[in-house]
């Protein structure tokens, strides 16, 4: 049986329905000042999901303040396991974006040993993998594969750091989009699982992201680079009915 089956039933239905909207507060974001505001907002705007860093006392106080379900973020299997305990309903190995600014890259090898590891640690608990955007696209579809025969039970897309935008407005936001979008095209149709696409996205490319093959959506910078939990608050209700708007075939 699926570990996906051991998500809440809203998860579940949002996977089902290809428009699961994460919010992700940030792998190095360890202020719980700014988790709580970033989770209040998600909660309130309708998101699906938080990512959080991995440490126990901001999933209890990301899952309290916002009555969703979280997910930790970490590049060691070993902090995983706390934070389950203190409540966390699945855990992910990514996001790297915060990473690539000192020079630390993340390569197929290490990423699958990390998923090993991380399996071996938590037999039945879901687990997100990030394949890294800095893989050429044919590289990242055959990561994808082997994180899938290594236990993971969805794959997160990236690309945003990546992408070098030049127009203004719209056009704009789609350049910044390409990346991760293209990465999604690629790995959806390589992999069974469901392809969570992430990093760069905008309401304007969140249909573009399902289209391309996504089960749903991770948004970070869009939402948690704000100071303002009502300024949050928006940017993710229009991100919702982003979503909402789509027409897409359940399955």
């Amino acid at each position: 049986m699926s570990r996906l089956t051991s998500l809440p039933a809203s998860l579940q239905a949002a996977l089902h329905s290809r428009r699961l909207l994460k919010v992700i507060a940030g792998l190095a974001n360890f202020e719980a000042a700014s988790v709580e505001r970033i989770s209040r907002a998600a909660g309130a705007a309708g998101a699906d999901l938080l990512d959080v860093a991995c440490d126990p006392a901001l999933v209890r106080l990301s899952a309290e303040v916002s009555g969703l379900p979280v997910c930790v973020s970490a590049v060691d299997p070993a902090l995983f396991p706390a934070a389950v305990a203190a409540g966390a309903a699945m855990v992910e190995i990514g996001n790297f974006d915060s990473f690539y600014p000192e020079g630390r890259i993340f390569g197929a090898e290490e990423v699958l040993a990390l998923t090993r590891h991380t399996r071996q640690l938590l037999p039945d608990v879901v687990l997100s993998v990030t394949v890294p955007h800095v893989l050429p696209l044919d590289q990242q579809q055959q990561l994808a594969i082997e994180l899938a025969a290594a236990g993971a039970d969805l794959i997160q897309t990236e690309g945003g750091t990546s992408a070098r935008p030049f127009s203004p407005g719209v056009l704009g936001l789609i350049e910044k989009a390409a990346p991760t979008l293209a990465a999604a095209h690629a790995i959806s149709r390589a992999v069974e699982i469901p392809v969570l696409c992430a990093s760069g996205l905008s309401a304007v490319t969140l249909p573009m992201a399902i289209a391309a093959g996504a089960h749903g959506v991770g948004v970070g910078s869009a939402v948690n680079r704000l100071d303002d939990e009502l300024a949050m608050m928006a940017v993710v209700r229009g991100l919702r009915e982003a979503l909402a708007a789509v027409p897409v075939a359940v399955g």
